[in-house]
């Protein structure tokens, strides 16, 4: 019989590991043991797990491994965040960006390698696309943070998946790893501080519907079709009337004091007039929802550019008279590619979409 090559613990979730554990002769309640040591106490060594009998410390040595990307490039900003390139699973890079704030730390993780979508104005599109990440690949992101954080007794206490990728189309690897994220047995964060962010994927903020209640951000960045269309091209496939149908199916099965947050980011002379805000308020007015405002982030031959502050603080005082939580948020790590839509990695393209981008900067440049 051919050697079977051992499974990633990192990528069970704790029903999963439950089975795995069953599966192999075991009580499922070795399933928590493991958990205990791996997040509350970081360790690693299976030899080490010394609640387990020496026979299960060498079934384990044999059956199974805890392996975490490879941190391959770290930089800090001058404003205090972190930036990794991590190595995952099939070779390529991601990139994670930890933001601390007074009293939370904020991570920033990646789900795909590069984005299958191609919103306009985000530079991790354009870096094209290599595959999903591996449910250990995502958590790993996590755990690697709070490894470091912990040298200062602090860990993550807040989760975006807004890095690379469309975390609904890597429904179940993103799934598993929220559950761990969540998990008192792993990292313990609330629901309300673990946020999916999708572009419209309608099918997949259904499935999401009926396995989870984590919190859900929608990156909507226009008020109407025919704008939504030319920045983030799903909406052709599913319009923003699906799309606002589907979130108010989510809104149904949270308590009625959560919302969703709706992402909007301000390109100039694009979607950022008085006209647009008063057009998205009359949008979203059956839909329980707070607003983050993002002034756009600039990279090499986007076409966009950021609007004056003056502009940006004009449509969020509208949307705040018109009854809305309205954040702006501050751009943090820019000084290092770290600020949201600057995520780019090292993605060995599968669609050819990063050589004509290059392409297009080369010949700005040359201009």
């Amino acid at each position: 019989m051919a050697d079977v090559a051992p499974v990633n613990l990192f990528s069970l979730d704790r029903d999963g590991l439950e089975r795995f554990f069953a599966a192999h002769g075991e009580k499922p309640f070795r399933a928590r043991q493991v958990m205990k040591w791996v997040y509350h106490a970081g360790v690693l060594d299976f030899a080490a797990m010394t609640d387990l009998s020496m026979r299960q410390r060498e079934l384990l040595a044999r059956i199974a491994t805890l392996r975490l990307p490879e941190v391959v490039a770290r930089r800090e900003s001058r404003d205090g965040t972190i930036k990794w390139a991590v190595r995952v699973g099939n070779g390529n890079d991601v990139e994670t960006v930890l933001i601390p704030e007074r009293g939370r730390n904020t991570l920033c993780v990646s789900s795909q390698v590069g984005c299958m979508l191609d919103c306009s104005f985000c530079s991790t599109g354009k870096q094209g696309f290599n595959g999903n990440l591996d449910a250990a690949d995502i958590i790993g992101q996590v755990w690697l943070a709070n490894a470091e954080l912990a040298a200062r007794g602090e860990s993550v206490t807040n989760v975006v998946l807004m890095g690379m990728g469309e975390p609904l189309l890597n429904f179940d690897n993103v799934l598993v790893a929220t559950n761990l994220m969540m998990d008192d047995l792993a990292f313990g964060i609330s629901k309300r501080r673990v946020t999916v962010s999708t572009a419209g994927v309608v099918p997949g903020i259904y499935r999401l519907a009926e396995t989870t209640d984590l919190s859900l951000a929608i990156s909507l960045h226009a008020p109407n079709d025919a704008l939504r269309d030319e920045l983030v091209p799903i909406n052709r496939k599913y319009p923003i009337a699906t799309l606002l149908e589907a979130c108010r199916h989510y809104l149904s099965g949270l308590g009625d004091k959560r919302t969703l947050t709706m992402e909007y980011t301000l390109l100039k002379g694009v979607n950022d007039s008085i006209a647009h805000a008063r057009e998205l308020a009359a949008l979203l007015r059956d839909v329980r929802c707070k607003i983050n405002l993002i002034p756009f982030n600039p990279f090499p031959a986007s076409g966009y550019e950021r609007p004056d502050m003056t502009v940006v603080r004009a449509f969020q005082t509208h949307l705040l008279n018109a009854g809305y939580a309205t954040m702006l948020r501050t751009t943090r790590g820019d000084d290092i590619n770290a600020a949201c839509g600057q995520l780019v990695g090292q993605v060995q393209d599968r669609t050819r979409r990063q050589a004509r981008y290059i392409a297009r900067v080369q010949a700005q440049e040359v201009a």
